[in-house]
């Protein structure tokens, strides 16, 4: 019965780390949307498979580069401009990484919610065992 709580326990600790990674790269392509050349962060995850157990959690599988076209604007007096009179700016969009962080939150929240919830019963169980 302790494996069972803490398997859970240990997916739903998973789960917060692969968000926690995913809040963590939002907030780099946030602080970066205005710098130039700047790519934005992609985290992947995958399914990891548990210790002797068989059990799926997930983890971060790597951090990657976003492949879309970085944003040109045309503003010759700028110091970065190019001979054309254009700047490279990111290709990071604010609207897509607040929400990005918002999902990452929930799915970090509920993650949180499974651990007290097995932490919570398997501390009840104790107590029915000890009387």
């Amino acid at each position: 019965m302790q494996d069972d709580f803490s398997r859970i326990m240990t997916i739903s600790a998973d789960g917060m780390r692969a968000q926690g990674r995913r809040l963590k790269a939002a907030a780099e392509n946030l602080a970066n949307v205005d710098s130039p050349g700047y790519r934005r962060k992609q985290v992947y995850f995958r399914e990891a498979v548990g210790r002797g157990d068989g059990a799926s959690s997930v983890e971060v599988g790597r951090v990657g580069r976003d492949p879309a076209p970085l944003r040109r604007v045309h503003e010759p007096g700028h110091p970065l401009a190019d001979p054309d009179g254009y700047v490279t700016f990111s290709n990071v969009n604010s609207l897509i990484e607040m929400m990005d962080m918002k999902e990452a939150d929930r799915s970090y929240k509920a993650s949180l919610r499974a651990f007290d919830q097995a932490r919570d019963m398997f501390m009840r169980t104790l107590d029915l065992l000890r009387r």
